[in-house]
């Protein structure tokens, strides 16, 4: 059954690639280690794209490991958000650079040609030797590894082998390498037409490559999450880290709700961004109304971005449900049609549902017309604020007009 639903969707849409491997890997030393075993492992080629890269000891370690690669011969593209790791110190990249690693800043925050607002490089990724490739929403940072006294951040990545890293790996080249704009016109026109072919009879999984970035015209992860939660049939896990998701989106669950769909939230309990926190809880009485469960994570800040849907479909990535993310910002996602993985996962999440989340119920709402106003004034401003800042992805106040 697995192979003949393989081989119906592999050759009828151009949107599936082959893998002969995929696994869920867990933040903290799950994810670490993986990355550092895939560093290690390469012989050719890394590019690493991060948003945050953070110069602490988890930072310094995988440091160390990209320096060991590129000293025993391996070419190394490392591409960082401008604003995300704006706080490496010269030192630090220089010493990068120093053993022969090539790193460039998307976007600065301010440059003499730009004030970039809400376009910011969100996505992480890793691909080595166009054969093995780790996608996510772990940043490179101790907070997302944890200790011995602190739980890491509650995120998730997916560790990809086969056919499917050669695609990945031509999209990190268009990110991180072509700026002539003809150049770029034709690998964007190549990556449309070409389907990786299959290496060896292992490849029986497919996935999907998502991208969202506005300016280029790709909005695939929102359209991925509404057209699988109104395709919907039995129920919905979503771990949503700065949710504020749209009103298609609130829509499109509500929908679900409706038809006897069981739709689970697994939310943040505790939050880096407490203004966002609040603006979330502003939404719990109306997913109260329509029948919506909501978990709290609150064992550490919840920072993933996946959804699980049915046991056939499910998605890992850098994707907030906000604007920020829908319109603003470059993220990446692997959509997962495989029964197998996706009944693993929902097992997961219903097993940190039930020994590590508190259930949130309309009673437990502060009631207080303070807190009610407190809540509504964080929503307001804070969607006021994304999208102020997706309004104009980047201004050009040096621009010619012609």
């Amino acid at each position: 059954m697995r192979e003949r639903l393989f081989r119906r969707n592999y050759f009828k849409s151009r949107e599936y690639y082959p893998a002969s491997r995929v696994r869920l890997v867990h933040s903290g030393k799950d994810y670490f280690d993986t990355l550092e075993d895939v560093i290690a492992s390469a012989k050719h080629t890394i590019h690493l794209q991060t948003y945050i890269f953070e110069e602490d000891a988890i930072g310094k370690r995988i440091a160390n490991a990209l320096k060991a690669a590129s000293l025993r011969g391996v070419s190394i593209a490392l591409l960082l958000d401008g604003f995300g790791s704006k706080a490496l110190s010269h030192k630090f990249v220089q010493e990068l650079r120093n053993t022969g690693i090539d790193i460039r800043f998307f976007a600065p925050f301010f440059s003499t040609q730009s004030i970039y607002l809400g376009r910011r490089m969100h996505h992480k990724i890793v691909v080595v030797d166009k054969s093995v490739a780790l996608i996510g929403g772990i940043n490179i940072a101790d907070k997302y590894h944890g200790s011995e006294t602190e739980e890491p951040w509650l995120d998730y990545a997916i560790l990809l082998q086969g056919s499917v890293c050669g695609e990945l790996e031509l999209l990190c080249h268009n990110m991180y390498g072509i700026r002539n704009r003809l150049k770029r016109i034709r690998a964007q026109r190549f990556l449309k037409k070409q389907i990786a072919p299959i290496q060896d009879d292992d490849e029986r999984i497919l996935v999907k490559i998502k991208q969202n970035d506005r300016l280029k015209g790709k909005n695939q992860i929102s359209r991925s999450y509404i057209r699988a939660i109104r395709n919907a049939h039995t129920s919905i896990y979503i771990t949503g880290s700065y949710f504020l998701p749209g009103t298609k989106l609130r829509k499109a669950l509500v929908a679900a709700s409706k038809r006897g769909v069981e739709v689970n939230l697994i939310l943040a309990g505790v939050s880096d961004v407490p203004m966002f926190q609040a603006a979330t809880t502003w939404l719990y009485d109306f997913l109260f109304r329509h029948g919506i469960k909501i978990y709290e994570w609150k064992k550490s800040v919840l920072h993933g971005k996946i959804a699980v849907i049915d046991d056939n479909w499910s998605t890992v990535g850098s994707f907030n449900l906000n604007h920020l993310s829908a319109y603003g910002s470059i993220e990446l996602n692997i959509d997962v049609p495989d029964e197998v993985f996706v009944r693993d996962f929902k097992e997961h999440l219903q097993s940190i549902i039930e020994s590590d989340c508190e259930q949130a119920f309309p009673e437990k709402q502060n009631r207080k017309w303070t807190a009610r106003l407190g809540r509504w004034f964080a929503y307001q401003f804070t969607r006021t604020f994304i999208k102020i800042m997706v309004v104009f992805p980047y201004v050009n106040p040096f621009k010619k007009f012609e």
